[in-house]
């Protein structure tokens, strides 16, 4: 009975750590292609007008 209390909570554990590393990839992209546009936002300041 135990031995499944123990299957289970590892399949959780190792779910948990999958989503918390696809979680950290996900947002260290976001960041990268948010400071990439923002530096191209600001080479081409001088073609904004607003």
């Amino acid at each position: 009975m135990s031995e499944k209390v123990y299957k289970s909570m590892k399949s959780a554990g190792i779910c948990n750590i999958v989503l918390g590393i696809c979680s950290i990839i996900l947002g260290v992209a976001i960041g990268v292609a948010t400071i990439v546009n923002g530096a191209i936002m600001l080479k081409n300041k001088s073609h904004l007008l607003f």
